[in-house]
């Protein structure tokens, strides 16, 4: 037997004694994951097709767009960190994500159309709009094709166009989401959550300062929120062709009060993009922090507080 042949043998037998030593514990976090999910939404067939749909609390209502590898239950934990109480929140899952299928057109444009048909099926005119980081853009066309049913646009850590720097990654997309976009599985991801979750939280764009203001359980509520991913990936995939075909809006063309928030240091780059954005939209308040990340990590009780009282001063 060669040498190689025995690394191989060797290094096959390592990687089956993990994968038996920690299979029951995936299938029990996946399990509970996907749980999750399916009890905390409903499904509701308007004109513009299947759209997933989960809704909390009361008073003026506020549409939470949700951002890259999302779903509504990311809409409902963004509405409890930057909105709060007092609000009736609709968090949509956009195209390609849990229970709402990717169609032919996903562009953002087609998106907010869809928000507008999920609008229409509840029966409700008029709404805040909070999109975030890559739910910026089909808020933008929201708050553009139908600027008599916009109250008022939050963009929070938006992925939106600028002129000098497009938005970017962080680094090269960490080789366990390859793994799991390729083969539609969890396993490579939950991997990683266990193995290298510093990696994994600088993906979700949480950089080394603000996860050492962090508790481990915090940390792992976090990864957790990325699960399950599989059902997450096809509009993962469309993230992707949306963000390299970004262009302008025409940014003066909003007419909706507008609230632009950023961090200088989130890892996904979004501060000079919203700048930009709040610059060109009249009249728009822009909100910079130095530090906070893409999960604005530490800044979400001035976040809440300034997002309630915009979207309240302009319904």
């Amino acid at each position: 037997m060669s040498r190689l042949s025995l690394i191989i043998i060797i290094l096959g037998g390592i990687i089956a004694v993990i994968l038996i030593a920690t299979y029951p514990s995936y299938r029990s976090d996946i399990r509970a994951a996907r749980e999750r999910v399916m009890s905390g939404s409903q499904v509701i067939e308007t004109r513009c097709g299947t759209i997933e749909y989960a809704t909390m609390g009361e008073g003026p209502p506020v549409l939470v767009v949700h951002g890259a590898g999302g779903g509504y239950d990311q809409g409902l934990w963004i509405a409890r960190d930057s909105v709060g109480e007092s609000f009736r929140i609709i968090a949509p899952s956009r195209f390609g994500y849990l229970r709402t299928p990717l169609p032919q057109d996903a562009s953002p444009a087609a998106q907010a159309d869809a928000h507008a048909c999920l609008l229409d099926a509840l029966n409700i005119s008029k709404v805040a709009v909070m999109g975030v980081s890559a739910g910026a853009p089909s808020s933008m066309q929201f708050a553009l094709r139908y600027p008599e049913r916009t109250s008022s646009l939050v963009l929070i850590v938006p992925g939106t166009y600028t002129p000098d720097k497009p938005v970017e990654s962080p680094r090269p997309v960490p080789l366990p989401f390859i793994l799991s976009m390729i083969f539609k599985s969890d396993f490579p991801l939950w991997i990683a959550m266990k193995v290298y979750p510093s990696s994994v939280l600088y993906t979700i764009g949480v950089p080394p300062s603000s996860q050492a203001r962090l508790t481990d359980a915090q940390k792992d509520d976090l990864m957790r929120s990325l699960l399950p991913f599989s059902p997450r990936i096809d509009g993962m995939v469309n993230e992707g062709k949306i963000a390299s075909s970004l262009n302008r809006y025409p940014l003066e063309n909003i007419t909706a009060p507008t609230l632009v928030i950023s961090a200088a240091d989130d890892p996904w780059k979004t501060f000079d993009a919203a700048k930009y954005t709040a610059e060109n939209i009249p009249g728009a308040k822009f909100i910079g922090f130095e530090t906070g990340g893409h999960l604005l990590t530490g800044q979400e009780e001035e976040v809440r507080s300034e997002v309630a009282q915009f979207i309240k001063q302009h319904n």
